[in-house]
């Protein structure tokens, strides 16, 4: 018995450890710690000078300022997606289930050149829509339009489990006490999905901050108008300016850490809410 209580289920486990801290290592700390080692070497002055410019401060409110619209407009829409693929059965079901994944297996920059092209003013959408004053391509409401389309998933697929273990018989009970459907939505579905909403929330939000290669495609990049953080820094690359880029990743590797901790800490209260 003693024998059996020490033998592990998996297997070189050592070794298993020693490959995924190896990895870790590699892949994820060096080049972080390169990151803020080059940003280190700046003084503070210099640090604030490069982050802190007008152009940069232009940058900052489009990437956080669409990222927040977009993972705001991802909550609305995935959570009621979410509902119809969880309690409805209709034809097509499997297939609208696949499409909510395609942002993953897609290529960000084939998702951008296909939104260019399609709201574009001579597109097959951009035709009809530009006329009326709305401009879906190479401006603001197209870097939105796109990262709904690529933070979408991120809800979905938070929301579908908790939907999944919640007892219809709730449901059921408070409609039997004479709640109207809202009164059950915003008093019964709702707090039991609080957790996994901000969950989804915060991950489109980190993945908007992030995103690069859909949005170049389609915001035109245009300095202090539609230019955002990640394509500065590539510009700054360009320019030979490293510290200077290196500086502007910095403050997006600080936001996405902070969401990161946001993200773990939601996870938590969901796991303990769902025991």
């Amino acid at each position: 018995m003693a024998s059996l209580a020490n033998r592990r289920v998996l297997p070189g486990f050592r070794m298993s450890v020693s490959f995924t801290l190896m990895y870790l290592a590699v892949l994820i700390v060096v080049p972080l710690f390169a990151v803020l080692l080059r940003a280190s070497s700046m003084t503070t002055a210099d640090f604030v000078r490069a982050v802190w410019t007008p152009q940069a401060r232009a940058a900052y409110a489009l990437t956080f300022g669409a990222s927040l619209i977009a993972a705001v407009i991802d909550v609305g829409l995935g959570l009621l997606l979410a509902w119809v693929l969880v309690r409805y059965d209709f034809p097509g079901k499997r297939i609208l289930d696949s499409l909510i994944d395609l942002p993953f297996a897609l290529p960000t920059a084939v998702a951008g050149l296909v939104y260019s092209s399609l709201y574009a003013p001579k597109g097959w959408m951009g035709q009809f829509l530009v006329p009326l004053g709305i401009h879906a391509a190479y401006s603001r409401l197209a870097v939105v339009v796109v990262l709904v389309f690529i933070g979408l998933p991120f809800v979905v697929r938070a929301l579908e489990p908790v939907l999944e273990s919640l007892d219809p018989e709730l449901e059921e009970a408070a409609a039997c006490l004479g709640a109207s459907r809202w009164t059950t939505v915003w008093c019964v579905v709702i707090p039991h999905l609080y957790p996994a909403i901000l969950t989804g929330f915060a991950l489109t939000l980190a993945r908007g901050i992030g995103e690069y290669g859909s949005v170049v495609f389609v915001s035109g990049n245009k300095p202090f108008q539609t230019e955002i953080a990640p394509y500065l820094i590539v510009q700054k690359l360009e320019a030979f300016q490293y510290k200077e880029a290196t500086a502007i990743a910095t403050v997006l590797l600080a936001a996405s850490f902070a969401l990161l901790i946001v993200i773990n800490f939601l996870e938590r209260q969901r796991a303990r809410h769902a025991t």
